[in-house]
């Protein structure tokens, strides 16, 4: 079996960017092939990263198909093939192989917390033991100084975390934990006025804190059933009022809400 030293490295930083990739690995090679069972090759957006898995035709058919798939052309992000080299993809060697195709960071789940102070310090925490991307927004810097490091969290010292609601898509988790209602208001209202809705929207605070935040919204002429779909409060109901556990109830509920949406 051919050595992939230097692989799961390679694999490694590649995932820490967040970037898409494809990792591909040859796991059964029959009869005459140009490539030995085991190897492995990575492929991102700019073709081969790493590695090989055959050179030539094959090799150029398997980074095709890598390519489909971080277009999401593919209907999976996993996928085993089998080609038989003659008349698959028109080698003069009759061997046949089989090549397992993995995507990483092709649909990620990001959660974007705008906030960073008690309960976002404790929910981020959370988070970063989970597959997911996260951002963090606030004014201060000092606090999002205080969130510890990983690979899978971004943070944006924003005088105006608004700045960041046009980066967001459908497909987000976002939550609104800043100092107050009068700095979760002005994102809520500028996430409503746009025209894509994220799959997950709340905002940490009370049920008569949601009443206010439902009435001036509406007043300032958003849609009255969006506005009244907004998660207020957020997290299931369990545990009690310290950080920790309202971010565990919160990530609970991002959980079960991925998971529904999946289906």
């Amino acid at each position: 079996m051919a050595s992939p030293h230097g692989f799961v490295e390679r694999l490694a930083e590649l995932s820490a960017t967040g970037k898409p990739f494809v990792s591909v690995t040859l796991v059964e090679a029959i009869g005459s092939t140009p490539q030995d069972t085991g190897s492995k090759m990575l492929v991102d957006a700019g073709g081969l990263a790493f590695g090989t898995v055959g050179g030539g035709r094959v090799e150029n058919k398997a980074i095709e198909h890598a390519a489909a798939m971080l277009a999401g052309d593919a209907t999976a992000t996993s996928t085993l093939l089998e080609w038989n080299l003659q008349r698959d993809v028109g080698m003069t060697c009759g061997g046949v192989v089989k090549l397992f195709f993995e995507a990483y960071n092709v649909r990620p789940w990001r959660v974007v917390v705008f906030g960073a102070g008690h309960v976002a310090q404790a929910l981020v925490r959370v988070l970063l033991q989970l597959d997911c991307r996260i951002d963090c927004i606030d004014p201060r810097a000092e606090w999002l100084d205080r969130l510890p490091d990983g690979p899978s969290l971004s943070t944006h010292c924003l005088v105006d975390p608004c700045d960041f609601v046009p980066s967001l898509s459908a497909d987000d988790f976002v939550v609104c934990m800043t100092m107050g209602h009068r700095t979760d208001r002005p994102i809520l209202e500028a996430i409503f006025r746009r025209s894509i809705k994220p799959a997950y929207l709340g905002a940490i605070g009370s049920a008569a804190k949601r009443k206010v935040l439902i009435r001036e919204l509406i007043e300032a002429e958003i849609d009255k059933e969006r506005a009244e779909a907004l998660r207020c409060p957020i997290g299931l109901p369990l545990g009690s009022n310290q950080p920790g556990e309202i971010a565990v109830s919160i990530a609970a509920e991002m959980i079960q809400q991925r998971d529904a949406v999946k289906r």
